[in-house]
């Protein structure tokens, strides 16, 4: 009888991640593709991606002004039409009926600020991220205040 060889099987952190990458492919953002992954119990519940809402032109199709604009990365966001990974978890799940309360959040990109508050009051209790967002400093303040556990996946916070 063969022996199985685990040496490549993933933790649970790298295999929600992995995942999460696969999603953040789907995403039409002509800028950055970010998507997100909610676990309950070692179970996926919802995943989302960035992209434009729902029924409206792909953002890589020139639906989201701003994006495709020469705007500097950081600025003028009040202008864009995309939903964020995060975001777009969050409402799949309440699309759906599914509590997202307890959850763990997997993200490709720490949390903006409007996500952040979203993962608060939508009873998450821990977020993971692969890589950190330069203007994410208010927004993981708000995640330790509100006692939300954000681990990097690279290991520097």
């Amino acid at each position: 009888m063969a022996h199985h060889n685990c040496i490549n099987r993933p933790d649970w952190d790298h295999y929600f991640m992995e995942i999460a990458q696969v999603v953040a492919r789907r995403s039409n953002c002509s800028r950055r593709q970010v998507a997100a992954v909610i676990v309950k119990d070692h179970r996926i519940i919802s995943t989302g991606y960035n992209g434009t809402p729902r029924g409206i032109k792909n953002c890589f199709e020139g639906g989201c002004p701003r994006c495709n604009s020469d705007a500097p990365s950081g600025s003028k966001l009040d202008e864009c039409i995309c939903s964020h990974g995060e975001e777009n978890a969050i409402v799949q799940a309440a699309y759906h009926g599914i509590s997202v309360k307890d959850a763990t959040l997997y993200t490709t990109f720490s949390p903006c600020l409007l996500c952040a508050k979203m993962i608060i009051n939508s009873g998450i209790i821990e977020v993971i991220y692969q890589e950190r967002y330069t203007i994410d400093d208010v927004s993981s303040r708000l995640l330790n205040e509100a006692k939300i556990i954000l681990r990097s996946l690279s290991g520097n916070l």
